[in-house]
């Protein structure tokens, strides 16, 4: 049954999600949004061009999605109710217990989080964080990197999450990102996220604290 599932929402997933999410998707992988990054760095150098990335950190990303808000995710992006009912049907009823050096916890309703080395999860935490990123206005948004006739401002893999601009607009790309997932219950790791940039960038304080700045390029010298 988990297999028939995961076809399914493969299906759906590959339609609903777009090329920038790499993670868990055939023939994709990290390499290629390394490639990727790597490329618009080269170009960047090449025509003379600031560019600067964030890559964000989620604080405990899979254990935090809610199962409530992630049926009407699945409902807005269009999978069916009776794939939605068997998924609610999966989850219902889970309970756990705590044990510490003074005993076990009573039994408690889990609410978060999708479930540990299932099939279907990597499917239901690409939706969900699809989800937030449409929600988050990136596609909208005027900040990126103009490629061809395009527009580029994210690249995922999973809940590994890069966004850039060609300028410090790219302070207002991460705050969109911040509030689209602290709307869906998670939250922005600010220890764990850090900016990098071709040019010199202020420091940035993001809900009182500073985050860091890398000033080396992966593959390139560091700036001046």
């Amino acid at each position: 049954m988990f297999k028939i599932l995961q076809a399914r929402l493969q299906q759906y997933m590959n339609h609903e999600i777009p090329d920038v999410q790499a993670g868990f998707r055939k023939g994709r992988g990290t390499r290629d949004q390394i490639a990727n990054i790597h490329w618009m760095i080269n170009k960047a150098r090449e025509f003379q061009k600031n560019i600067y990335f964030c890559f964000i950190d989620y604080s405990k990303a899979f254990d935090c999605v809610d199962h409530n808000r992630l049926w009407k995710i699945l409902k807005e992006m269009r999978i069916p109710d009776h794939i939605t009912c068997l998924l609610r049907n999966l989850y219902a009823g889970q309970e756990a217990t705590v044990r510490t050096g003074h005993g076990t916890t009573d039994w408690f309703q889990i609410g978060k989080g999708v479930r540990q080395c299932c099939l279907l999860s990597p499917c239901l935490f690409n939706l969900y964080a699809e989800y937030i990123m449409r929600n988050a206005g990136l596609d909208e948004a005027q900040a990126g990197i103009k490629i061809s006739r395009g527009n580029i401002n994210n690249l995922r893999y999973a809940d590994d999450t890069t966004v850039m601009a060609e300028s410090e607009e790219l302070k207002s790309l991460l705050m969109k990102v911040k509030e689209g997932i602290e709307k869906v219950g998670l939250k922005l790791n600010i220890k764990k996220t850090k900016i990098t940039a071709s040019g010199l960038i202020c420091s940035w304080q993001i809900a009182g604290k500073t985050m860091e700045t890398v000033t080396l390029f992966w593959g390139a010298p560091k700036s001046p």
